[in-house]
């Protein structure tokens, strides 16, 4: 059950509502952190924008796939709210980028000879090849998991292979079970061509939504034939398991026009709130402009895009600049290549020393709890370990203020995609935590619509990384990650 969440003004005690009143609207000294916070929360909840840009991203231009018309649409308008909203140097890093087509598809199934032709409900995963012309008919054979797909051997030959895959649910203290389940989408079509298989049908990656195919990137291995594949609903790929179990002769046709175009050019869209003293320390928030091509990727990742441009429009409106520069970046293409996180690491490698802290939000904008960090691996070094516990103490102090959200939790849960290129540089990662119950029924999907984000859970994430951030960069220490720290 979704817990109940407290409106912004209830949960911000008294004592700091007088000391946010009470603090100075600008100028070069830092307001009291905790003043500070107060501050950003009211100005959240009074003078929020999120909602209105969320309708106009999402609702106005819509999904916004790589090679696009609507993704172009959304780099100009991300950069036109930019600057309305004050922030500087903003610009539209150019990005090469994939460009997939889903085309027409279907599907439909038989049971056993004389049957009848019954349609399935299906998406073709990202990156897919198609059918060839005409489509495929072929016997369907059902495998659970990976060792019942080797199990099976060279009888799936020209079939048509069913992961039958359950997601676990989600669970408070260790969060989704995605991770787990997403391995049958990402590799099991290349793990199946190389048994021989014509195509592959994936159960839809989620815990609770039954009645939705959804959809998301396949990675083809390059020592496999590439196969078309297609999710269908939780319930469609039950039922078809339940009649082979049955010992039913199951029988599929497929046809997908999937296809790829050329690379086309896009843009990471970046603007900043420079920092008045140390300028050339970056403290980075971001999320991928790009989304699927059905719905209106509204939680994933319209609504964390907006919610990373509140954060920057609060602080600006309430003249808190930092000591070193935030930066906003809105990457390309997240959905279905990461060329906008690989090629933002490359054109920026000259300041990836000077990047304090990479923070992505890419979870939907659900309720907050806090960030995730990504583990200590075991086999770091001490002075590898040292830095990224400073760090990891430093996000504590600057999350601490989030309590009155009840978003001040730090964990282990990595940082982002898009941010990933930059680890190996050593910049410090993390990720927006927002209370993922509901996130898997609509990731990927056509639900995933304006409608379906919380005005109030979309404000507070907004709220939480102005917090974070302007804490993180508001800082005198030096950065503790750098060798070469003053």
């Amino acid at each position: 059950m979704r817990r109940a969440f407290p409106p912004f003004l209830r949960a911000i005690p008294c004592a700091l509502l007088a000391a946010a009143c009470a603090a100075p609207g600008g100028g070069e000294a830092d307001p009291d952190p905790a003043a500070a916070a107060a501050r950003i929360l009211v100005e959240a909840r009074e003078g929020s924008r999120a909602m209105e840009r969320l309708r106009e991203l999402c609702g106005g231009i819509g999904h916004r796939l790589s090679g696009s018309a609507a993704l172009d649409r959304a780099v100009a308008w991300a950069q036109a709210t930019m600057r309305a909203d004050g922030l500087e140097n903003v610009r539209a890093e150019p990005v090469l980028v994939p460009h997939w087509e889903r085309g027409r598809e279907s599907a439909s199934f038989r049971a056993g000879e004389g049957g009848e032709w019954v349609p399935l409900d299906l998406l073709g995963l990202g990156n897919s090849v198609g059918t060839p012309e005409g489509g495929i008919e072929a016997d369907l054979v059902v495998a659970r998991d990976f060792a019942a797909l080797e199990a099976l051997g060279e009888s799936v030959r020209g079939k048509v292979v069913l992961f039958d895959f359950p997601m676990r649910p989600f669970d408070p203290v260790l969060g989704p079970g995605y991770g787990e389940a997403v391995a049958y989408r990402v590799n099991g079509p290349s793990r199946a061509a190389r048994q021989g298989a014509a195509a592959v049908l994936l159960r839809s990656v989620t815990d609770g939504d039954r009645d939705t195919p959804h959809t998301g990137m396949l990675r083809y291995a390059e020592d496999a034939p590439r196969i078309p594949a297609a999710a269908v609903t939780v319930n469609e790929a039950e039922r078809l398991a339940a009649l082979a179990a049955a010992g039913a002769a199951v029988r599929v046709r497929l046809s997908m026009e999937a296809r790829f175009l050329p690379d086309v050019p896009s843009a990471n869209v970046v603007g900043e709130i420079v920092g008045r003293e140390r300028p050339e320390e970056i403290v980075l928030i971001g999320g991928h402009l790009d989304s699927w091509d059905v719905g209106e990727g509204a939680h994933d990742d319209g609504a964390p895009c907006v919610a990373v441009m509140e954060a920057a429009r609060i602080l600006r409106a309430l003249g808190l600049r930092p000591r070193r520069t935030i930066r906003v970046v809105l990457f390309t293409n997240e959905e279905n290549g990461l060329a906008g996180g690989r090629a933002y690491a490359r054109d920026h490698e000259a300041e990836l020393p000077r990047h304090v802290v990479a923070i992505e939000a890419d979870s939907g904008a659900f309720r907050p709890l806090g960030f995730t960090t990504p583990a200590v691996p075991e086999d770091a070094s001490p002075g590898e370990r040292a830095r990224r516990e400073a760090f990891r103490e430093r996000l504590r102090e600057a999350a601490a203020l989030l309590a009155p959200l009840g978003a001040d939790r730090v964990r282990d849960g990595g940082g982002g995609a898009d941010i990933a290129p930059m680890e190996p540089a050593g910049v410090p990662q993390a990720g927006l935590d927002v209370w993922m119950e509901e996130y898997f029924d609509l990731h990927h999907t056509r639900r995933d619509v304006v409608a379906r984000v919380r005005e109030e859970e979309l404000t507070a994430c907004a709220a939480a990384l102005a917090i974070v951030a302007w804490d993180l960069a508001r800082h005198t220490e030096p950065d503790p990650k750098r060798r070469d720290s003053r």
